[in-house]
This record gives structure tokens, C-alpha cells and sequence, in this order.
């Protein structure tokens, strides 16, 4: 695993917006994102966790995260509009946008997966992702040293029998996030990149393995530093790639 001890201010001034922070891998990169310097909006469906983490927050960080409920499945384009003008009145500039809300769907063949489910899969993974990102660029592009960071799956990159939407949906966001870094790489600052973060002790996994044991696998906050390298000042030289936390290693990249 990547090795990185950044100093406590690193992202100090800076300002992030986190999907799926209610628990996981977005929670704990919340927490570190604070942790380190930064401002941070907080973004779930559930407002139970996200009250929750934001009282955690505040005896450690005060004054410096951010709570908003929204649920990706159900949000449009009016919605999304609405949270990037009132962050806007909040900052000057939005400094990273970590995509980490996903649905699993059901794990099924083609052949019988069910519609409705594949919209929903695509609406969160796919659609949120886009319409949320499309709000944010013009904030995202008044930082002088932005981030936007798309969560990738492993078989979001080879095809695997039996994952449906969600392989799908995360195919399409590694085309997303290549389709945008061609188009901000030489007239913004804003550097894009998708990072897999492999198989990890959340709620996600639990449900595609029910049979695992949850203690094998690596925790979120095992994974923090390759996400606090990426959206911290020595992540700036890393544009367009497809990333995996397991061989993450910037020397070679």
C-alpha cells in the first residue's frame, strides 16, 4: 500500500465537495479531508449519517464542514443548479469534487436483469455524476489547483459476468472522466482522474460478498493517502489516468 505522511496542513484554504459521504470510503475521506486543512460539503442521501458525521466533525474541525441531503436517484438538473449556486455564495472556488456515491444493483444475467433497476444503477452512477460535475465546473475552474476524482471499479475496466448496471455504469464514468480531462486539461486548471479503489470493508462490498469475511479486506482509512496525495498539491502533474490504490505509485505513473 502507497506510503504518504502529508503535513497536517495541506489542504489548508481549500474546499471540497464529497458524494456518498455518509459512510465508507466517503465518510472516511470527509474526516481526512478536514483533517488536513480543508473545508468540506458533505453530500448523502441520509441525513441521519450525515448529521451524524457532521457532529463528529465539529468537536474536531468547527466551522469547517458542511452538510447537504440529496438523493442521487431522484436529483436533476434544477437541483443540482441549486447546490452549485449556493455554494458559489459560501466560496470563491470549489478546489475537488470526489464522485464516491454509487448503488450496486442486482447482482444478475443480462438476460433477466430488470429495467427499472438499470435506471436506477445508471441515474446514480452515471447520470448524478454528470449533472453534478456539468454544475460545479464553472466554480471548479475559478481554483487555481482543482480536482475532480471519479470512483472506478475493477470491473468497470474488464467486463465481468454477472455485474450488470453496475459494470456498465462504471465504464461509462471512466469514459466521463476521460471525455472531461481532454476537454479542461489545457484551458483550465482542473486535473481528472478515476481511482479503483479494489475490494474494501464497506457496506457495498458486504452486499456483492455476503459469504466474505469483512475483515480481510483493507478499511477505508487504509486507503486515505493515495486519495490525500491525489487531491493535494503533488496530485497536479496526474491527469487522464485510471488509477488503482493497491499499485499506486506516482514515480511510475
Amino acid at each position: 500500500m502507497f506510503e504518504y505522511s502529508p503535513p497536517a496542513d495541506l489542504l489548508a484554504d481549500r474546499t471540497f465537495l464529497v458524494t456518498g459521504a455518509g459512510g465508507g470510503i466517503g465518510r472516511a475521506c470527509s474526516l481526512n479531508l478536514l483533517a488536513h486543512g480543508a473545508s468540506v460539503v458533505m453530500l448523502s442521501r441520509d441525513q441521519g449519517k450525515l448529521e451524524s458525521l457532521y457532529d463528529e466533525a465539529e468537536q474536531s474541525w468547527p466551522g469547517r464542514s458542511f452538510i447537504q441531503p440529496v438523493d442521487l436517484g431522484r436529483a436533476g438538473a434544477e437541483d443540482f443548479g441549486v447546490i452549485a449556486a449556493s455554494l458559489e455564495k459560501q466560496f470563491p472556488a470549489l478546489d475537488g469534487l470526489v464522485h464516491n456515491a454509487a448503488v450496486l444493483g442486482p447482482r444478475s444475467p443480462i438476460e433477466f436483469y430488470p429495467e427499472q433497476q438499470w435506471r436506477e444503477v445508471m441515474q446514480v452512477n452515471v447520470n448524478a455524476a454528470f449533472l453534478l460535475t456539468r454544475s460545479l465546473l464553472p466554480l471548479l475552474a475559478k481554483s487555481a489547483d482543482a480536482r475532480v476524482l471519479f470512483t472506478a471499479s475493477s470491473v468497470g475496466r474488464e467486463g465481468r459476468a454477472w455485474w450488470g448496471a453496475y459494470a456498465v455504469s462504471k465504464f461509462a464514468v471512466e469514459g466521463l472522466m476521460q471525455t472531461l480531462a481532454a476537454e479542461v486539461g489545457t484551458t483550465t486548471s482542473i486535473r481528472v482522474n478515476s481511482l479503483n479503489p479494489g475490494g474494501t470493508r464497506t457496506a457495498m462490498r458486504a452486499a456483492a460478498y455476503p459469504g466474505e469475511n469483512p475483515d480481510t479486506m483493507p478499511t477505508p482509512e487504509s486507503l486515505m493517502p493515495v486519495y490525500l496525495y491525489l487531491l493535494g498539491p503533488e496530485g497536479r502533474n496526474l491527469h487522464g489516468q485510471a488509477l488503482n490504490v493497491r499499485d499506486f505509485d506516482p514515480a511510475t505513473i
